[in-house]
């Protein structure tokens, strides 16, 4: 028993040496990840958390909310600017990722990402937006039009994470909801794991389109492979399904337009379980199936997201 007791002790510092040695090889990187993709926009105070919003151009206002793992920097590779010669384009990291503070317990919660982000907008002076949100970020959406239904001119969901999806979620992100796992994930694959897997990862969430040049050297990986962007991301996947269990109800009290786009060949937020019943749901949308593209339509097939903003804007009298 003795003898136990004394490997066991002896594993514990062991593991405390590498963790502490793990620890500050993460710092040191997510120190250098962070010095090579600042913030390309403005950081501002809300209720006592720094959001981070890109603002471009003039026109009604237009809000991008950016899915999992990602920041604002998804839209502002090519997209905003495209978009704000007509529109006042905020792109906002969301709460926990790229530059804007985590909202602690609530940081997995869609209603309490939209409130936070309303109250930044409405500091920033916006009226009447329309909301576009992809992948996470049309949960975001369709919360932030539950919540201001009379503010909010349209929604635009592209390949929106929207609906209660059937089965749960396995393999790593199952994982990192365990106490082990949240313990030594992170800060592992922060400290060890290669800029190259996350390429690799994002041309699987890119495929059946190629990544286009440039955007893996643009969107900052960096950022998405600290421990707090880790454990941010985490969270909020695992958690959504039970939030749109709640939401879901809700959408057909929902009259402003609504531009429903999704990828046929989306494989990772499929249409059939997401954008299908969400379109039959709500009693005043549009759906737009791209059948050739992915999850990522921005970047495929950015005209017909474009399209789907004009459209959005024409049907609620903003334009």
């Amino acid at each position: 028993m003795k003898r136990r007791a004394f490997t066991m002790a002896g594993l514990a510092l062991a593991l405390t040496g590498c963790g502490r040695i793990v620890d500050a090889r993460a710092t040191a990187r997510e120190t250098a990840f962070e010095a090579e993709f600042p913030p390309t926009g403005q950081l501002i105070q809300v209720q006592g958390r720094t959001v981070h919003v890109d603002i471009r151009g003039s026109g009604p206002d237009l809000i991008l909310l950016h899915g999992a793992s990602g920041n604002s920097r998804d839209f502002t590779f090519s997209l905003a600017d495209r978009l704000a010669t007509r529109y006042r384009v905020l792109a906002f990291d969301r709460p926990g990722l790229g530059w804007t503070d985590a909202i602690g317990a609530q940081t997995d919660n869609p209603i309490a990402q939209a409130e936070l982000l309303r109250a930044a907008a409405d500091q920033l002076g916006v009226r009447r937006p329309v909301v576009l949100g992809h992948s996470y970020g049309g949960a975001v959406a369709m919360a932030w039009g539950l919540r201001a239904p009379g503010d909010t001119a349209a929604l635009v969901i592209v390949s929106g994470a929207t609906m209660p999806w059937p089965g749960t979620l396995t393999g790593w992100y199952a994982f990192l909801e365990t106490p082990l796992g949240d313990r030594v994930g992170p800060p592992l694959l922060t400290a060890l794991a290669p800029v190259s897997l996350g390429n690799r990862i994002m041309a699987g969430i890119f495929a059946p389109q190629p990544v286009p040049p440039g955007y893996a050297d643009y969107i900052g990986v960096g950022l998405a492979a600290r421990r707090g962007n880790y454990r941010a991301n985490a969270s909020q996947i695992n958690g959504l399904r039970a939030y749109l269990r709640v939401m879901a109800p809700q959408y057909p009290r929902l009259t402003m337009p609504v531009e429903v786009i999704h990828g046929g060949q989306d494989s990772i937020v499929p249409a059939e379980i997401h954008a299908l019943p969400l379109a039959e749901a709500l009693p005043n949308a549009a759906l737009t199936i791209l059948p050739d593209q992915g999850h990522m339509p921005q970047h495929g097939d950015p005209q017909a997201i474009i399209a789907a903003v004009d459209r959005a804007s024409v049907r609620a009298g903003l334009r």
